[in-house]
């Protein structure tokens, strides 16, 4: 799909704008949308999440302090974490004090050990140290908004749940499957445009073709595989006249 005719291609790459993401037709064609997962999904077949945990108490705590911070460092904090408290049991043992220094190269530490040992209660005390895995159960616990609920219940295979985060809402609107201005209508403008068979996994494959290609400031247009299907590829190469 070629760029509008009127505009004309840029000399060089352009730089990520500090405004919302350009606003592109809606909503996409819908042979275009499957030819994209159809690819994403030949070179992921089964994507995850790159967070290491056990079970669904250790996803939600990870994913819990995954906010504002990368999976990497999520994963050095929590490999030393979850070695002495992978259960709501060990972690109140733990305490908030206990908890801190195990988390404190991770962005907001403070807040989420304060969150991680307020849910840990909960999980303890309400649901007999299961999580409970519905959206209502999830999002009542401290720290835990739709975003990591989505994550979770997709993760697990509860819900097939999109989870828009920064690189899913960048990802989306420069495919043209989205164009709304905030995650949650990007959320709903998603479920509406993929196809079923392709919703449980479109939140692993958006997100990390976010994360490995269509990078923020200087996306990988030349690896990419989707990049004849995207509609704002003109924005950072030059296209042929």
């Amino acid at each position: 799909m070629s760029p509008p005719a009127t505009r004309p291609p840029p000399k060089r790459a352009a730089k990520t704008p500090k405004s919302a993401p350009r606003r592109l037709g809606w909503p996409p064609d819908e042979d275009r949308v499957e030819a994209i997962f159809e690819r994403l999904s030949a070179v992921m077949p089964e994507p995850k999440t790159e967070l290491d945990f056990a079970d669904p108490y250790t996803l939600t705590v990870a994913v819990a302090l995954s906010a504002q911070a990368t999976d990497v460092s999520v994963n050095k904090a929590t490999a030393k974490l979850f070695a002495v408290a992978d259960t709501p049991e060990k972690m109140l043992a733990l305490g908030e004090a206990g908890l801190i220094p195990f988390i404190a190269s991770i962005g907001l530490y403070r807040n989420k050990a304060k969150n991680v040992i307020a849910l840990s209660r909960i999980v303890l005390e309400k649901h007999g140290g299961q999580v409970p895995l519905t959206r209502e159960g999830l999002q009542a616990l401290p720290g835990v908004g739709r975003k990591t609920a989505s994550v979770v219940l997709n993760e697990l295979g509860i819900e097939p749940a999109i989870a828009v985060d920064t690189h899913v809402f960048r990802v989306s609107h420069r495919l043209g499957l989205a164009n709304a201005a905030t995650p949650d209508k990007v959320e709903a403008q998603l479920h509406e445009v993929v196809p079923e068979a392709w919703l449980p996994k479109a939140h692993h494959w958006l997100i990390l073709h976010g994360r490995y290609t269509c990078l923020a400031r200087r996306p990988r247009c030349g690896e990419c595989l989707i990049s004849d299907l995207c509609p704002s590829r003109g924005d950072f190469v030059e296209l042929p006249a």
